[in-house]
């Protein structure tokens, strides 16, 4: 009941950092008269702004300036007086408490980010352009339209609020479903068991590389995230490329799959994969790519593998994805003991982690983007963003069962396992320095998910030839890059094994930035790591097996 009013969130965490920064702050008097010094400074500027508005030597922003990613004042209607002396007093409010709630000695740095975090999620409650009265784009509106927009928004509302009553996908008018207008690249599945579904997609060239892709995305969301509109589909892209792919599609589990464990994934999912695979394509070494969670089973797998001297893994791809988790970003301030605790007993009772939980988690992360610009947009311009097929894969959500959710936030983001080499797979312990296959490595510029500082940890990690990118874009919309769209941009270096280790800093400054696409990079790597051109193999191994055509049936579970 608790964890219903709360969100998920473990009050005695959220105390317990609230004392940790209210003790010290309390025994630290110096830091108190500098924190009520820059609150009366901020006051008189806001004063005196106020008084001096009509001063034609000073800027709209002359006191404090909105950050580069903060496109809640950017139209030119919040330059005008009064709507950007509300905007300003409201950023220098919001800085004010960044300053109070930071930099006091003694605070324990991870209680201090909840604090920090915290209370900049309640103070985006109260931004100017969340309210009618002070959001000069609504008023603007507003007098256009002889309040219409007020009646859309009002409408936008109670239909959002029959969609919580009544949860479904976003695109009710049928637009975007999975296998008729996303995940439509044909192929067939070729192996079904009660995890995954395992697809093997047509091939669209008369010759093939002889070695095959096979990508395990995150069991989080659905796969069809690589397999999205036509034009933007990188199983499309890869046969098109003369490769021959193989998609994992998770089954969305239940209660009754409480006790589904994170090794299970494994087992059940890659390995069980690969070894399809090898019946369909014998002898042959398998080109691997894991995006997000998937990303980080699939290194897991991997050091296993070479660990036990199995040596069908040609290269490694990880789009996204964690091996090290001590700088995970602020998905981080969700998890310590006591809140992974409150999570267990919340998840106890069901069974899994409910889809809402996940996603709200993910929407506090870029509050300003994914809640209260459209809480602006909807309910009080009265529009609505037009859907397209990112969004849809985004509502189409899954669950996460009891004890892999639990294993996976203890063992992994928890006690960080895997990098300190305590990770045991089949009750023994796997290094990711056992890893000597060529890797290949995406992190993304603006990644609140996977931070691509964290991505890079790999470099020091693995002992295999890293070629490392850095794409501009977000956790999803900087790896679903096709060809041809516009602003894309790309960094890229090779570090070879034996190379000496270069910081993350270091190598963004030096390393040269590319115009366009990543993927055009990764299938000319791939091409390099593979052998010539032949005949495309069999579709399955057995063909009087018919499991039916892509997408399958676990994507509409």
């Amino acid at each position: 009941m608790l964890a219903r009013l709360t969100g998920g969130i473990s009050p005695a965490a959220l105390s317990m950092a609230y004392l940790d920064w209210a003790c010290h702050l309390a025994t630290a008097p110096q830091r108190q008269i500098e924190i009520v010094r820059d609150a009366w400074y901020g006051a008189k500027h806001v004063a005196e702004r106020s008084l001096h508005f009509a001063d034609p030597n000073r800027g709209p922003w002359d006191l404090i300036k909105p950050q580069a990613n903060d496109h809640r004042f950017s139209t030119p209607q919040w330059a005008t007086y009064p709507f950007n002396l509300f905007a300003q007093a409201f950023l220098l409010g919001e800085d004010w408490w960044h300053k109070a709630t930071t930099g006091i000695r003694g605070v324990d740095p991870a209680n201090e980010a909840v604090v920090d975090f915290s209370i900049r999620q309640l103070l985006d409650i109260f931004a100017p352009s969340n309210f009618a009265a002070t959001n000069p784009e609504v008023l603007e509106k507003t007098f256009q339209s002889g309040g219409e927009n007020l009646i859309f928004g009002w409408q936008n509302w109670l239909a959002d609020i029959m969609q919580v009553m009544q949860p479904g996908k976003i695109s009710s008018n049928g637009e975007f479903v999975a296998g008729k207008t996303v995940a439509t690249a044909p192929g067939k599945v070729v192996l079904r068991n009660q995890l995954i579904e395992l697809i093997q997609y047509l091939p669209t060239t008369e010759k093939v590389r002889p070695e095959p892709v096979l990508i395990v995305p995150a069991w989080i969301m659905k796969y069809y995230i690589l397999d999205l509109s036509p034009h933007n589909s990188l199983v499309r892209y890869l046969t098109d490329q003369g490769f021959t792919v193989f998609m994992i599609s998770w089954r969305n589990p239940g209660a009754e799959d409480r006790n589904l464990a994170f090794d299970d994934y494994r087992s059940l999912g890659v390995m069980a994969a690969l070894e399809m695979i090898g019946t369909i394509i014998p002898n042959t070494p398998v080109h691997a790519a894991g995006y997000c969670l998937g990303g980080t089973l699939l290194s897991i797998t991997a050091a296993a593998m070479a660990r036990d001297g199995d040596q069908r893994l040609k290269t490694i791809t990880l789009f996204a994805a964690q091996t090290d988790f001590t700088e995970a970003g602020e998905l981080t301030l969700f998890i310590n003991e006591s809140q992974v605790a409150f999570l267990e007993d919340m998840m106890w009772e069901r069974g899994y982690l409910d889809t809402t939980q996940m996603a709200g988690a993910f929407q506090l992360l870029r509050s300003n983007d994914l809640i209260w610009s459209r809480v602006s947009r909807d309910y009080l311009l009265g529009e609505r963003a037009n859907p397209n097929d990112l969004m849809a894969w985004n509502a189409d959500a899954t669950r996460l069962p009891y004890r892999m959710h639990s294993e996976y936030l203890r063992k992994l983001f928890l006690n960080n396992d895997l990098a300190e080499g305590r990770y045991r797979v089949e009750g023994k312990p796997v290094s990711l320095s056992d890893i000597h296959t060529p890797m290949f490595v995406v992190g993304t510029l603006r990644d609140h998910v996977a931070p691509w500082k964290s991505t890079y940890k790999v470099h020091y990690e693995v002992d295999a030839d890293v070629t490392f990118v850095l794409a501009s874009g977000g956790h999803n919309a900087g790896i679903v890059a096709p060809p041809g769209e516009q602003g894309r941009s790309h960094q890229m270096r090779t570090k070879a094994a034996d190379a000496p280790y270069l910081g993350p800093d270091e190598w963004q400054s030096t390393s040269p930035k590319l115009e366009g696409s990543w993927w055009p990079a990764w299938t000319a790597w791939l091409g390099q790591q593979s052998g010539a051109p032949g005949a495309p193999p069999q579709l399955g191994a057995d063909r009087s097996n018919d499991l039916g055509d892509a997408p399958g049936d676990y994507v509409h579970t």
